[in-house]
């Protein structure tokens, strides 16, 4: 097979005798602790200008570790920083919008305040109260991305170029359910990021393309990949041009306003850009590719090594893969995948709208 995946995660240095590893600098992930949890990333890659609302976002999503490892007195603190936002920068924010817009607004950042409140009692229990307080969390996450989608910016949209114009393009975000052999997943599909990447992927859902399929790679705690079809071709053959469709490799940074396509990060200049769609997630979802970065075509692979053993830093597939998507619903699916499962349907559920073809 002539599909080939750089892996190098920490101190692992190879997957296989059949991979290609070029020479690449450390490719950093956000500065600080990386960011592991695909919600958060999706968020912080919606196309927001409003930097109060980030501010709340990064309030909250400090919450996450502190949680995790039981810290309950920062934990409370976080909160009460969320709160205090609420309190004194919510009708500044809201009066931004569309009047129509202000009053379904109001009511989900009353139902955040609500749900922090509960969140801070439970908090106060510690380890007794950690479960419910995680299921708050959960749920002020949702009623964020609610928030957050009445504030997408639409002058930060990606311009697709000329050149590639006949592509399928997916222009907002849109979710695919996998049922395989193994279980179900969600998959969330970035198209303000990755539009081709993301497009492309979505199109081929669509056409059915990949119902049937096997993982015909499954390295333990590497990545899952499918995609490959029965028979000679590596890749989908466009019905209409009888001719292998690929897409230009596809990352966008938050220096640039457009993707970089057609080039790794390395080879544009950018070797210690952050993508904006990076590798920090187990179960990110990016396009497989040959040598050739612009010979991508229908294989993608799902990250599965631990971000904990992913420090920012060490991830050297950032920039040389193209991300377009996260697994945010069944990510314990993946455990139980191996080699021959096969995917049994995959089905474009939401976002459809945002589909060109």
């Amino acid at each position: 097979m002539r599909w080939l995946l750089l892996i190098l995660a920490g101190l692992w240095a190879t997957l296989g005798a059949n991979v290609w590893f070029g020479v690449a600098p450390v490719y950093a992930l956000p500065a600080g602790d990386a960011i592991t949890n695909s919600r958060t990333l999706l968020r912080l890659a919606t196309p927001i200008s409003n930097e109060s609302l980030r501010q709340l976002d990064r309030d909250l999503t400090s919450i996450e570790a502190d949680l995790k490892y039981n810290r309950w007195s920062p934990v409370q603190g976080d909160i009460q920083r969320a709160q205090r936002w609420i309190e004194r920068q919510r009708g500044a924010v809201i009066a931004t919008l569309p009047t129509s817009d202000q009053e379904p607004v109001e009511q989900l950042f009353q139902h955040l305040q609500a749900t922090l409140s509960d969140m801070s009692t439970q908090v106060a229990l510690h380890i007794k109260g950690k479960d419910a307080a995680t299921a708050d969390y959960d749920a002020a996450l949702t009623d964020l991305e609610a928030i957050e989608s009445y504030f997408i910016d639409p002058q930060q949209f990606v311009q697709i170029p000329p050149e590639y114009a006949h592509l399928p393009v997916l222009t907002g975000r849109a979710q695919v359910a996998l049922k395989t052999s193994a279980g179900e997943m969600v998959v969330t599909l970035d198209g303000y990021n990755a539009p081709l990447t993301a497009g492309n992927f979505a199109d081929l859902v669509q056409r059915g393309f990949y119902d049937g399929i096997e993982f015909n790679r499954v390295e333990d705690f590497y990545v899952i990949q499918a995609g490959d079809p029965p028979g000679p071709a590596e890749g989908f053959t466009d019905p209409k041009t009888k001719q292998l469709r690929t897409i230009p490799l596809e990352i966008r940074i938050r220096e640039q306003p457009q993707p970089i396509y057609g080039k790794t990060l390395e080879e544009a200049g950018f070797w210690d850009a952050d993508p904006i769609l990076p590798f920090s997630a187990r179960g990110t979802v990016a396009m497989a590719r040959g040598e050739d970065p612009n010979s991508a075509s229908s294989q993608f692979f799902i990250f599965l090594a631990e971000p904990d053993l992913t420090p920012a830093g060490l991830n050297l597939i950032d920039g040389r893969y193209a991300v377009f998507g996260y697994i945010t619903q069944g990510i314990e699916t993946l455990d139980k995948l191996k080699l021959g499962d096969r995917i049994i349907s995959a089905k474009l559920i939401a976002g459809q709208e945002h589909l060109h073809t």
